[in-house]
């Protein structure tokens, strides 16, 4: 299995794990970085985020070679997409994930642009 591939199924576990914790033990921290303007239940918010990355995880770990472009995209939009609850875990000065400072929370604001970079790189032929 080649270093491209490898990544890719690191990157699928990596959301699937990451939606399990929406469901379970961080419920609560990322419920803080739900935006108020969402119209749903910051639970439920979470609750449905985490099974779309459950789903996006398995299905980047699944993906016959054929549709893993496609899949690249469609983690770049998701990861784009959860970036306004990144926002506002900084501007609305909330604590979760062991972000208790600003410098920290502004910190994790460039996340975003290295897991997007890590879907296009380990989907892209």
């Amino acid at each position: 299995m080649d270093s491209k591939n490898i990544s890719r199924i690191a990157l699928g576990a990596f959301l699937i794990t990451a939606g399990i914790s929406h469901l379970t033990f961080a419920r609560k921290e990322f419920q803080a970085q739900v935006p108020e303007w969402v119209p749903l239940k910051k639970d439920d918010t979470v609750v449905y985020s985490g099974i779309t990355e459950i789903l996006l995880g398995a299905a980047t770990i699944a993906a016959p070679k054929k549709y893993r472009s496609a899949m690249g995209k469609i983690l770049c939009t998701f990861f784009v997409a959860v970036l306004p609850g990144n926002i506002a875990q900084y501007k609305n000065r909330r604590d979760a994930f062991g972000l208790n400072t600003d410098k920290l929370r502004f910190a994790r604001l460039f996340m975003q642009a290295p897991l997007i970079f890590w879907a296009l790189k380990s989907t892209q032929d």
